[in-house]
């Protein structure tokens, strides 16, 4: 049985590639670990940008991973087990994690910044400005 998606109209040529990424994202979306926050952002200047915030409380910034890989953000948390410690009870999560963010052409991450247990990464939105081309019509001869 063949699978059938919103992809495989026939009006949407050249999609195959989008289709992989959500494909990949959707089987990740299950854990809700860390939790984050989506802002549209306006700058000084009157530009539209996004900013994604990760609750990432206990982990320093060697222990966080922020890449950009083939327009996916993807956000890795690593923690290092300190052996000597003994825990009599153990409620703070310190387990691995990764996130992935598909981004849209165009989008530009600009940085990222930890603070009091908040990773946000701050990216920019390009304005889409409307581009009209016309082809020419050649006639066989």
């Amino acid at each position: 049985m063949s699978r059938v998606s919103a992809f495989s109209n026939p009006f949407l040529i050249g999609f195959e590639q989008i289709e992989r990424a959500v494909d990949r994202l959707s089987k990740g979306a299950g854990d809700g670990y860390p939790p984050y926050d989506i802002q549209r952002l306006t700058t000084d200047d009157g530009e539209t940008a996004l900013r994604i915030t990760l609750a990432v409380a206990g982990f320093s910034d060697d222990e966080l991973d922020v890449t950009v890989e083939e327009n996916e953000l993807v956000i890795r948390g690593h923690k290092n087990e300190e052996p000597e410690r003994i825990f009599l009870h153990r409620g703070i999560a310190a387990r691995q994690f990764q996130k992935t963010f598909l981004l849209a052409e165009g989008i530009e991450v600009l940085g990222a910044t930890l603070a009091e247990g908040l990773l946000s990464i701050d990216l920019s939105r390009p304005t889409n400005q409307r581009v009209v081309r016309r082809i020419k019509v050649d006639r066989e001869s």
